[in-house]
């Protein structure tokens, strides 16, 4: 998992902070599932930020 979350550091300089966080929490909640991961199950596994909305593509 923290291989994951380095590789995300590497993409900071090209992401806003804001959408770095969202994808730090969302990487997190499907490391954390176990079975089928959908957006909604991304968002109740989710910690705070990880809501619904936020999942969701743009």
């Amino acid at each position: 998992m923290n291989e994951i979350i380095a590789t995300l550091g590497a993409l900071s300089p090209h992401l806003n902070r804001r959408t770095l966080n969202q994808m730090v929490i969302i990487v997190d909640a499907m490391l954390a599932m176990t079975g089928r991961v959908t957006m909604l199950g991304l968002s109740r596994w989710a910690e705070k930020g990880g809501s619904y909305r936020t999942v969701q593509p743009a």
